[in-house]
């Protein structure tokens, strides 16, 4: 179980890295496959790195472990002293303490590395698509290259999908990205016409109406939708007036495919040679058609 929950948070881990890191990582992937494939580090070594930079911005981190780690071996400690265990059940109890609170240090663990990944991300252009490339539940599939940017303002949209539907993700000025989501959900209705799959809108930040990118992941799994059943029986109907929407994997798979080729079809939102988590100059002559 310790194991597991180990694997887990160097997963979790993943999703709060800067994108400054995550830029470092791909500009020095094509040295890396010239030299020799490293060795992949060990459980331990990964939480031991994990601990070094969560420990940087929680300097109450240490204790917080220490404390986690601690409880169950002293509840364990009174127990057995109050009902006076045998040798035997003291050191098989005593094993489970400790697992215990291997545990419950690896979770403290997890949840202050989340926090202090979020602080650093929040506010940063692609925050959002950087906490959900990793999310694998429901189908869902979120790719790093957004549909929309605005390559003055940095706004920006990514489009995902899940068995629940499909997902437009806005970064930036509220009424700017939510005009840009009213064309992206039109062109997407042009190749969903008659499916009735939801398009769940989610504004990321800190404003009236958006989602805390501490929350969005959260936020992202609980959205659904229902449809009618229409029921020829009334009274079925009144039972049971409404279905969850769920796709199948063969219909998310083919919804895939349509908006990959929506995707060719009306170009990237991205203008050739523009990184959108950069600052761009802007010819005003270029604007003009001059």
């Amino acid at each position: 179980m310790v194991g597991r929950r180990a694997h887990l948070l160097v997963n979790l881990s993943l999703s709060v890295f800067t994108l400054d890191q995550a830029r470092k990582l791909m500009a020095g992937k094509d040295e890396k496959t010239k030299q020799t494939k490293p060795k992949k580090q060990s459980t331990i070594k990964q939480i031991i790195t994990i601990f070094k930079y969560t420990h940087k911005e929680d300097k109450m981190l240490p204790a917080l472990i220490a404390g986690a780690f601690l409880v169950p071996v002293i509840v364990f400690v009174i127990l057995g002293i109050i009902f006076r265990w045998t040798v035997l059940t003291w050191v098989f109890l005593m094993l489970i303490a400790i697992m215990l609170g291997m545990l419950l240090a690896t979770i403290v663990l997890t949840r202050r590395a989340d926090m202090v990944g979020y602080k650093q991300l929040d506010g940063k252009t692609g925050a959002a698509i950087s906490v959900l490339r990793n999310i694998n539940k429901a189908g869902f599939n979120f790719p790093e290259q957004p549909v929309w940017v605005d390559p003055r303002t940095k706004d920006a949209i990514w489009r995902g999908t899940g068995y629940n539907g499909i997902y437009l993700l806005g970064e930036g000025d509220y009424d700017r990205v939510k005009r840009a989501m009213d064309r992206q959900e039109q062109s997407i209705k042009s190749v969903t016409a008659g499916s009735q799959i939801p398009v769940y809108r989610v504004m990321v930040g800190n404003g009236q109406g958006q989602v805390p990118l501490k929350k969005l992941r959260s936020n992202i799994i609980r959205r659904k939708a229902y449809r009618p059943t229409h029921h020829k029986n009334a009274l079925l109907a009144k039972i049971h007036p409404r279905e969850r929407f769920i796709l199948t994997k063969a219909e998310l798979e083919k919804l895939n495919a349509r908006l990959r080729t929506l995707q060719t079809k009306n170009g990237m939102g991205i203008p050739k040679g523009i990184d959108p988590t950069r600052m761009q100059h802007v010819s005003r002559r270029a604007m003009r058609g001059r």
